[in-house]
């Protein structure tokens, strides 16, 4: 009988071990969501804040109602969405100049089926609620480790004239999938060993 392969044995074990890991790791992160989406529930029922200014958004401020004023509409961006009846279409957000200087404010002013349709809104006092931007940042970027920092927006409560209210940010909207995560890494070890000990049964029935 072949002796047992000491070198391959270890690579293995780490990688399992390395799996199991990252599952548990994933746990705790699902109890980490799951306490930060009970804070943004909560914060749907907080009273109005003042807009934050920098980013990011801290989480005690996403979803709750806040107001600003736009002194003046510097430019307009389309991205996909949806409105409050739940009809997909562009958003429409507006970069506004708040101050004489300052980062300024980015508003979801509303939504349209027409990528087109030019908002007629040249900026004034705005209600909704604090949300980040839409991300851009791919997969691979995510996997990869990189980081974006999102700026503040707000969702009006009223668009623009011309367009229909986008939906609302929600916290609904915010995934916790850190359990089927965890569940994935302990299928791959648990498959990856009995990988290793049928090769090793082979091994042993050929010595």
């Amino acid at each position: 009988m072949k002796r047992l392969p000491i070198f391959a044995s270890l690579i293995v074990i780490a990688a399992i071990a390395t799996m199991i890991a990252l599952g548990l790791w994933q746990l705790d992160r699902r109890a980490e969501k799951a306490a930060l989406l009970a804070l943004y529930r909560a914060n749907l029922t907080q009273p109005a804040l003042a807009f934050p200014a920098q980013p990011p958004v801290p989480d005690a401020a996403l979803f709750r109602p806040s107001s600003l004023m736009c002194v003046k509409v510097t430019g307009w961006r389309t991205e996909a969405g949806r409105s409050a009846k739940g009809v997909s279409g562009y958003r429409w957000i507006a970069d506004c100049r708040t101050a004489a200087s300052g980062p300024g404010a980015l508003v979801d002013m509303g939504i349209t089926r027409n990528p087109t349709l030019r908002p007629k809104w040249a900026g004034g006092q705005v209600s909704g609620r604090i949300t980040s931007e839409p991300s851009h940042m791919s997969l691979l970027d995510r996997l990869g480790g990189k980081t974006e920092v999102l700026r503040p927006m707000l969702i009006a409560t009223t668009p623009a004239p011309g367009l229909e209210a986008s939906a609302p940010p929600s916290p609904d909207d915010v995934p916790n999938n850190h359990l089927a995560y965890a569940v994935q890494w302990f299928l791959f070890a648990g498959i990856a060993g009995i990988i290793y000990l049928i090769a090793l049964r082979r091994r042993m029935r050929a010595g």
